[in-house]
Parts: structure tokens; C-alpha cells; sequence
């Protein structure tokens, strides 16, 4: 297809300047306009990395696989490929995935009402793991596709009654659940990836998460938070605390929370301010590094989102807690695995912190404030991720080194 940028007639010439080099930035304007997911059509909503010299500069429709990601803007070539795709029909065999027969590729780490999670390895499945992110940078706008998926892993939900489904798609056919769970549909057993997150195999800021999206027509389910709490729940299987990747801060330095000690009088949970901690902790370890602040950190609709996951674990953990039981800010991580910078701020973003000082602590928990805020939203007590939900021997390699007070 050729290029539909269009220039005026005979323009003037014009030599580079330093305002112009300046001024100039790259298009944020889609270049593929619409995809073909299955039986769904989709409007990406950022720019894409596909290679030009494949679908062009821009692209009118472009169609992409369901099951392996692999794309066209050639409708005879790719039904072709949809009669002959090798991820078609989610096998445990012995012959499935891109180098074998039918079947989704990677090993099943998670399933539990009517959600499995497949762990892929970028080396192993390389193709596969390339067509993804390719696929996923059309609805993310700060994230950088590489090529070189090789250090990374990619933790795939599929949905195996997804809503809206896409006619045809058999991503579960030895589901140990498919068969007898009432809201899974028997028609082959169907399901669809919906979304997934990525991890560095070795991150030395043992980020739990590089990048994560639920993709556009299964969004506002619940499903990212199934991911995030699948992330977490693997980090504390595997003994290191973590979270999800952060930028760098150039202007602030990072600071430790590891000593923190704070006793919780009953009912109230005392807690240090913030603004305290961040002006008399001492120099961290540098395997406990955190930014300075979270927010910072995140995009704008990345910190909405782990914010709200982090409000509901902390919830949950919270008022679960025995009313004379006296917790400490260590306590909340080794429950939530969510690291004591994430933890204050989140709290505080609750408005469930009182400046108060008592017990040696500047603020306080309100339980109460909690409840209320547990009633205002609709929070659940069932936390998203059934850890029994995990086949056995997932995240059991762990050294338990992130979780280290000295």
C-alpha cells in the first residue's frame, strides 16, 4: 500500500535549522487505523513498530492472528495462515506450540475459574513472544518494542469464556476445568488470550513487572488486576519483593524503607507520615532501592491501576488482621509483597491516614476510614488470585534474597 502522507505542491525549500530539529517530534497519530482480531475490529490507539517494509507506512486494516499474533494486511495469505496456524487449540502435548502441532506455546502456571496463565519464555518462543509485543505496542504509548524478547518472560491470560468472544478461537482443550465448570462454554472449549505481563528473567531491581495491558475489548473486567496479582503472588512464592517496573528519578534520591518499625496500637494502626520518612531515612542498600516517589515512577494510567490493586490488598489485609494483633509496615509487605514506599503512598491516596502523633508515630490508620472506604468502592474481600489456583513447583525457585532486613 502506498504512503498516504500527502505534501504541497512544490513547496518551498527549506534548510534544517536548530528551532525546527528542536520543534519536531515524532507522530502520535495511529498508523495502522484499524486490526482484525478474530471476528472483532479493533482501533489501535498509538503508532506502531511494525516493519514498513511489511505493512507499509501506513496501514488501512491490518489483520492479525488470535492465537499466534501474526500479521498481514493480505486477506488470501493470512486465511490461509488462520487454516494452518500452529497455536490453534491450547494442546499439553508433546507436539504443540511453533515448533510442533496445534496448541498454545509456553507451560501453564496458573488456572482457576475459568482463567489459566501460561508462562513463555521470549529464547524458547521467540516469534511468538516478537508478534506480542508488536501487537501490544498499538495500545501502549510509553512503552519501546525490542526485538530481543530473549531476556524476558511473558505471563499469558487466557479466558476461557471470554466476553465478547471471537467465534472459532479453542485455546483450552485439555482445561482440567473446562469440562466442569458451569460458566465455561462446551462448544470445543473455547477461549481467547485477553491480555498479558512481562518480566526480566534477572532484574537487579527485582521488578516484578515490565510491562502488562489487557487488551482493549476484555478491559474493564477485573483482568489486570488477576495479572497483578499474579505477579505479586509469584514474587512471594519466590521470596523477592518487588513491584512493577519504575523509571529512574534523575532530580530525587532513593531511599530505603527496610527499618521502619511502627507499632499499632488497637484499633488504630500507626503509621509514619511520608513527608517524615522521606526526610530522615538514612541511605539505603542497594538491593532495596525504591523511587523517591511512586508516582513519578508510572505513567499516569499505570499508577491508576496498581493503585487501585494496592488499595484493595491493602484493604483486605488491614481488616483482616485480629483487632489487639499490632502490625508494622513490614507486616503489610510481607502480607501484600507490596514494597513500603507503595504501601505509604497508597495509603495515604486511600485518605485513610490521621496526623496524629501517638505511640511514637506521626499518623495513624482509621480501620473505620478503611470500612468506609472498603463500602464506597465495592471492594471485594476475595483477593483476585487464588494462590491454590498455581500449579505445583511455580515460583519455587526462589532465593528469598529481597526479602533481607540487614
Amino acid at each position: 500500500m502506498a504512503p498516504t502522507h500527502a505534501s504541497p505542491a512544490n513547496p518551498p525549500p527549506k534548510s534544517p535549522t536548530k528551532s525546527t530539529k528542536s520543534t519536531s517530534k515524532p507522530s502520535t497519530d495511529p498508523n495502522v487505523l484499524e486490526v482484525v482480531f478474530g471476528s472483532l475490529l479493533i482501533k489501535p490507539w498509538y503508532p506502531s513498530f511494525y516493519p514498513e517494509e511489511l505493512v507499509g507506512r501506513k496501514v488501512e486494516r491490518l489483520m492479525v492472528c488470535q492465537w499466534c499474533f501474526k500479521y498481514s494486511k493480505e486477506v488470501l495469505p493470512f486465511l490461509g495462515h488462520l487454516r494452518a496456524c500452529r497455536v490453534k487449540g491450547c494442546g499439553d502435548g508433546e507436539d504443540r506450540g511453533e515448533g510442533g502441532g496445534g496448541g498454545m506455546v509456553g507451560e501453564k502456571v496458573y488456572e482457576k475459574d475459568g482463567y489459566s496463565l501460561w508462562e513463555i519464555d521470549g529464547e524458547e518462543h521467540k516469534l511468538y513472544a516478537q508478534n506480542l509485543s508488536l501487537f501490544a505496542k498499538l495500545f501502549l504509548d510509553t512503552k519501546s518494542v525490542f526485538y530481543d524478547v530473549t531476556t524476558f518472560l511473558y505471563y499469558v491470560l487466557v479466558a476461557h469464556n471470554p466476553v465478547p468472544a471471537i467465534e472459532g478461537t479453542h485455546l483450552a482443550s485439555t482445561s482440567t476445568f473446562a469440562s466442569t465448570s458451569p460458566n465455561v462454554q462446551q462448544d470445543g472449549q473455547q477461549g481467547q488470550v485477553v491480555g498479558f505481563f512481562s518480566k526480566e528473567k534477572m532484574s537487579w531491581d527485582n521488578n516484578n513487572l515490565a510491562c502488562i495491558l489487557v487488551f482493549p475489548p476484555w478491559q474493564k473486567q477485573g483482568l489486570g488486576q488477576i495479572l497483578m496479582g499474579a505477579s505479586y503472588e509469584m514474587s512471594k512464592r519466590e521470596g523477592r519483593l518487588g513491584g512493577p517496573e519504575k523509571r529512574k528519578s534523575t532530580h530525587h534520591p532513593a531511599h530505603t524503607l527496610t527499618h521502619i518499625h511502627i507499632p499499632i496500637p488497637k484499633p488504630l494502626a500507626m503509621i509514619r507520615s511520608i513527608r517524615s520518612i522521606i526526610q530522615n531515612l538514612p541511605a539505603n542498600p542497594p538491593h532495596f532501592q525504591y523511587a523517591k516517589n511512586p508516582s513519578a515512577a508510572l505513567s499516569d494510567l499505570g499508577l491508576r491501576a496498581y493503585t487501585h490493586y494496592w488499595s484493595q490488598s491493602l484493604a483486605r489485609a488491614i481488616l483482616a488482621a485480629p483487632a489487639k494483633k499490632s502490625l508494622t509496615v513490614l507486616d503489610l509487605r510481607d502480607e501484600t509483597y507490596i514494597v513500603p514506599d507503595d504501601i505509604i503512598a497508597t495509603l495515604q491516596d486511600m485518605d485513610v491516614l490521621e496526623q496524629r502523633k501517638r505511640g511514637g508515630a506521626d499518623a495513624v490508620i482509621n480501620k473505620a476510614k478503611v470500612r468506609r472506604w472498603v463500602e464506597l468502592n465495592g471492594v471485594s474481600t476475595e483477593s483476585p488470585v487464588d494462590a491454590e489456583g498455581f500449579l505445583e513447583g511455580v515460583g519455587s525457585g526462589g532465593t528469598g534474597e529481597g526479602m533481607r532486613d540487614d
